[in-house]
């Protein structure tokens, strides 16, 4: 079922990013993808978003609705069935503070979702987003404020280069209801800005497994922030894949 085109206001978007060992990143990934690399470095993190009128497009502004939602990315390349080089990120995982949206999963949003609670505080460029999810397998907790640049030791050169390799991977594959399938949504920013955070504290059960991700594979990057996005959803082809990773 092809899902419809929806459009809407990101409010507040962050990026919270890692650095992987190639190799580690791999293992969590269907064919036909492979990490997309970045000065030598698998990519991979979670997007922490806010939305705000969420609706079919066409329909006005008030109708639409709003969430706090999570997703577990990587960022991947692969070739399409023609030979040619595509890229995108992978989602093994997202969770959300909408009850609709865990309903309408797969048929108004790509993929499955997962209801959490999201505790989120946001004061004179400091932002506080707690996440526990229902079923207790997503617990994240980050503390961040506003900068002027990139941590020191970031794979990316600059703001400019780390927005460039975000702004590539718009479109996103997830697992879907139906095993071997994975749904695809892209993303359409009608306008883009991309800021730095520097995080004071980030905690992630996915992340800081040691069984996924062995000591020295993985480090945190950096953290980029993006407000009052106008954008709309497009639904993609599914794909059938060999082996679908979860969280």
């Amino acid at each position: 079922m092809k899902l419809p085109r929806v459009q809407g206001l990101i409010d507040r978007r962050i990026l919270a990013n890692y650095r992987v060992a190639p190799d580690v990143l791999a293992r969590l990934l269907p064919a036909p993808f492979r990490p997309k690399l970045a000065n030598g470095y698998g990519v991979a993190g979670i997007c922490l978003i806010r939305l705000k009128h969420i609706r079919p497009r066409g329909l006005p502004a008030f109708v639409g609705i709003g969430s706090e939602n999570a997703a577990h990315r990587i960022a991947v390349e692969w070739e399409d069935d023609h030979g040619a080089p595509r890229e995108g990120v992978y989602i093994p995982r997202r969770d959300t503070s909408s009850r609709l949206n865990v309903l309408a999963g797969g048929r108004l949003f790509a993929g499955v979702h997962h209801h959490a609670r999201f505790d989120v505080a946001e004061r004179d460029g400091h932002y506080h987003i707690a996440i526990r999810s229902d079923d207790g397998a997503t617990r994240v907790r980050l503390e961040a404020h506003t900068a002027d640049a990139l941590p020191p030791g970031s794979v990316f050169a600059d703001v400019d280069a780390a927005s460039s390799f975000f702004r590539a991977g718009s479109l996103g594959y997830s697992p879907s209801a139906q095993a071997g399938r994975l749904d695809a949504l892209e993303l359409h920013s009608l306008n883009w800005e991309v800021s730095p955070l520097i995080v004071d504290r980030f905690e992630s059960s996915f992340f800081d497994d040691t069984c996924r991700f062995p000591p020295g594979s993985i480090e945190f990057d950096c953290a980029l922030l993006m407000r009052e996005i106008r954008h709309e959803w497009h639904g993609r082809e599914p794909m059938q894949c060999v082996a679908c990773a979860g969280v």
